[in-house]
């Protein structure tokens, strides 16, 4: 095969148009044929093809032999295409994406609400700031501890503590927005 089918005293310097026409039935042909192999779009294996022929050197032009090229980029690609396959992992929506546990901007983040949060449990009236910074204490107590610690009736506790959570969702639904769905 000859870029274009004309003798080459004829041609003069090769034209990136003329190579690309010249080539693409057979990158078409190769990708279509290589991609279910890869489990790839055809088209972005096409695509990729002619990446790396773009990416070639200035001065070395059109490869010597095209279609011999053309097949071993294309193969190369779907080399590539399948040792990424094999080390992606799939995104699912509940886990978040790497662990951001110790990011500096996730902690201040995390402060700043937390700080916020106490600030409203504070403004609560009656009874409900004792009784949710008990729920809230970082050890984690026991609804007998809670009632023992606050001289109240166990049996009490479930009722308070839905009238107060009820109070601070709608202090805070006042005061901030509610945060966007991410993905």
């Amino acid at each position: 095969m000859t870029l274009p089918d004309q003798a080459p005293e004829a041609r003069g310097p090769l034209t990136p148009a003329a190579v690309v026409r010249a080539l693409l039935p057979l990158v078409r042909a190769e990708a279509t044929a290589e991609a279910p192999a890869a489990e790839v779009d055809p088209a972005d294996l096409e695509q990729a093809v002619w990446l790396r022929l773009l990416e070639r050197p200035a001065g070395q032009g059109a490869p010597a032999d095209p279609a011999r090229w053309v097949r071993a980029a294309v193969r190369a690609e779907v080399r590539r295409a399948r040792r990424r396959a094999r080390r992606e992992r799939a995104y699912t929506a509940g886990e978040p994406p790497g662990d951001w546990s110790g990011c500096p901007e996730r902690l201040a983040l995390g402060a700043d609400e937390r700080r916020v949060l106490r600030a409203a449990v504070d403004r609560l009236p009656g009874r409900c700031p004792r009784l949710l910074a008990a729920i809230l204490a970082p050890h984690d107590p026991t609804y007998r501890e809670i009632a023992g610690e606050l001289g109240m009736s166990q049996g009490s506790l479930g009722p308070i503590r839905s009238r107060c959570l009820g109070c601070l969702r709608r202090m805070l639904a006042a005061e901030v927005v509610a945060p966007e769905v991410r993905g």
